[in-house]
């Protein structure tokens, strides 16, 4: 797909975020693969971390460390361009704002390598955020930094190689039990979100796209059932920041208190996937859970994801059929927007789990897969950090009208609770 610009009317490339995505990821695992790309990322003292002065300078002496810190800073500036030039967007800004933010998810690394910090298992991604948070709500380096700030870019890669080591036969297992949880979820908690909406008198496009959001996958929904419905922007402004904000601490303390339940890993990461809104907070709390939890979180948010195309479709049918503007006549809704809503960079996990699965050596896929983990894990933090800069906590302190946040706020309280219950249910079954 091409589109044209308005000051020369020649076409720019534009093939959509999430395809550039799935583009953006294969050239990484093709370059492990036939390239044989070996650099790691940066590491500050390996798995032992450091504790004290002597350890702190000898990580950061280390050898090779300049080197994997620039190789590292390339490539994924080179990755990151190509993304946005796929998606039809000017790099502006960009490679200011992504050098910082490169260098403060440098900073985040070092933290988590603490000893005292990995004892208590916080992880890169806290860190990430919490810089990102403090550089987002204080001062204006959010305007200076913003260009590198690609929070979908960032995330939507990173899971894209996250996909590589995922096997097929655990993606087939868990999405199955993940779809039906998801159809189950998806469908309760956004009657019940658009039920307690009009009983707190929250008008009907306000509502609509708040049980989107709540019900299906966070922003990405919300952003769906905006353009299904033509909805209000400043109304949907205010969801974007109720879904982020409200999204941090179910990411820090969801895993927390399902340990602090004894959940199996498989259960917490099916309640994890199931109940944080966002893809990037999904990926954290599944990281803080652990590999398992990280695991089951992804499939099962995938689960939920691939049915925004058709929930999309429902809205609209459910809108066109309100008669909202008062016409007679009813609008035709077309069945291409059920693919036009599909989350394309799913598709790019799963050829990346099919290609690790079945289509190279073992050895290989071994190998290989631990480098492209630890990429994906970068990708992570870069998006942390832009999640971090781009949450603003004064936006619903602005909020004229308070009854929708109140309105997110019990949705989503009955999201944590009744999707755990099915979480506990089939995955306890299943294990």
């Amino acid at each position: 797909m091409a589109e044209a610009t308005k000051a020369t009317g020649k076409k720019r490339l534009n093939v959509g975020q999430d395809w550039a995505t799935v583009i953006a990821g294969f050239i990484i695992i093709l370059m492990v693969i036939l390239v044989k790309y070996s650099i790691s990322i940066p590491s500050f003292g390996g798995k032992a971390g450091w504790h004290d002065t002597e350890t702190f300078s000898a990580a950061l002496s280390a050898v090779g460390l300049l080197t994997s810190i620039g190789a590292t800073y390339i490539l994924f500036l080179f990755i990151a361009l190509a993304g946005l030039f796929l998606s039809g967007e000017k790099p502006g800004k960009f490679i200011t704002g992504y050098t910082f933010i490169f260098i403060l998810a440098l900073m985040a690394q070092l933290l988590s390598s603490y000893v005292p910090f990995k004892n208590l298992g916080l992880e890169t991604v806290l860190f990430s955020l919490a810089i990102g948070l403090i550089i987002g709500n204080t001062g204006n380096l959010r305007q200076w930094l913003g260009g590198g700030a690609q929070t979908e870019l960032y995330v939507k890669t990173g899971l894209v190689l996250l996909g590589a080591t995922i096997l097929f036969s655990d993606l087939l297992t868990a999405g199955s039990f993940g779809l039906i949880q998801s159809v189950i979820v998806v469908v309760t908690v956004w009657y019940f979100a658009f039920w307690v909406s009009r009983k707190m008198k929250v008008d009907d496009e306000f509502a609509t796209m708040l049980s989107s959001a709540v019900s299906i996958c966070g922003v990405s929904a919300a952003i769906a059932t905006s353009g299904a419905i033509n909805g209000d922007k400043k109304k949907l402004s205010v969801i974007i920041s109720l879904v982020l904000i409200v999204a941090i601490p179910m990411m820090i303390f969801m895993p927390v208190i399902a340990k602090w339940m004894g959940l199996a890993d498989e259960i917490t990461g099916a309640w994890l996937g199931g109940t944080i809104d966002t893809t990037g907070a999904v990926v954290g709390a599944g990281t803080i859970a652990g590999d398992t939890g990280l695991k089951y979180a992804t499939i099962v948010k995938f689960s939920q994801n691939v049915l925004l195309g058709l929930a999309a479709f429902a809205i609209s049918v459910f809108w066109a059929y309100r008669n909202h503007n008062g016409e007679g006549k009813r609008e035709r809704v077309p069945l291409k927007i059920i693919w036009e809503r599909f989350p394309k960079f799913v598709l790019g996990f799963m050829a990346a789990s099919l290609l690790f699965s079945f289509l190279i050596d073992k050895e290989l896929a071994a190998t290989s897969g631990k480098l492209i983990k630890s990429f994906s894990g970068f990708w992570f933090n870069l998006a942390f950090i832009s999640i971090g800069i781009e949450t603003r906590f004064s936006d619903l302190a602005r909020a004229e009208n308070k009854r929708p946040v109140y309105s997110f706020l019990i949705a989503q309280g009955f999201n944590i609770i009744f999707t755990l219950v099915i979480a506990y249910v089939l995955f306890h079954l299943m294990f």
